[in-house]
């Protein structure tokens, strides 16, 4: 499907993933620009008009801009129509329990433990080495995709009964961090994420996001 209105900014991270991967499913085109973080381009005049905040990424849909990978996912979602087996619920109790499982990934996976271990980790050399601190958020990612996982003790498919949605594409990008951090995750995750990453969207969209 072309539209030619919808920009993305943004290549490089998990984060940026989440926007090229929910695209992929839904089969849109869109004009990208592929500026990474801390190269620069994120602090040029035109970028920072976008977002002040000078992260990745950001879509413009016509005359709305929007930042942050968890509303941008759902944005798309909710904007264009859901491909065959994407689940995107309209009953306010439904979109109130996917949200609780995309705030619980956003705050305790990816904006506590993951991205301390990447500022004082792999970013040691800008914010300062912090190897207890380090240490521990991993013990406190672990604790949490424990507790996680005693929603599911038979395995999971999806993290809604009703199929994929915008909650896995957040889960799963940040479980492909995790490994790359190397924290361990239990058989039962990893072989969710394994169905996941085989998606011919996932593969198309790791393409453009890590060129």
């Amino acid at each position: 499907m072309s539209n030619n209105d919808l920009r993305v900014w943004g290549i490089g991270t998990a984060r940026t993933m989440r926007a090229h991967w929910m695209l992929a499913e839904m089969d849109i085109e869109y004009d990208l620009r592929p500026i990474g973080p801390r190269t620069g381009e994120t602090m040029t005049e035109e970028y920072l008009r976008l977002n002040p905040r000078h992260k990745v990424p950001v879509i413009e849909h016509g005359p709305f801009v929007l930042a942050e990978s968890a509303a941008i996912v759902n944005y798309l979602s909710e904007t264009y129509p859901a491909p065959e087996g994407f689940y995107v619920p309209r009953e306010t109790a439904r979109r109130a329990a996917l949200n609780e499982w995309c705030f619980f990934v956003m705050t305790e996976l990816d904006a506590h433990p993951l991205y301390l271990i990447r500022r004082h980790f792999q970013l040691a050399h800008i914010y300062g080495e912090a190897p207890l601190a380090v240490e521990s958020a991993k013990e406190y990612f672990c604790e949490q995709i424990d507790g996680m996982m005693k929603k599911f003790p038979d395995g999971m498919e999806s993290v809604m009964p009703e199929g994929m949605s915008v909650a896995d594409i957040l889960l799963v990008t940040c479980l492909d961090y995790a490994l790359a951090l190397e924290i361990p995750l239990p058989p039962a995750l990893l072989a969710y994420r394994e169905r996941y990453i085989e998606r011919p969207a996932y593969l198309s969209a790791r393409e453009i996001n890590f060129a």
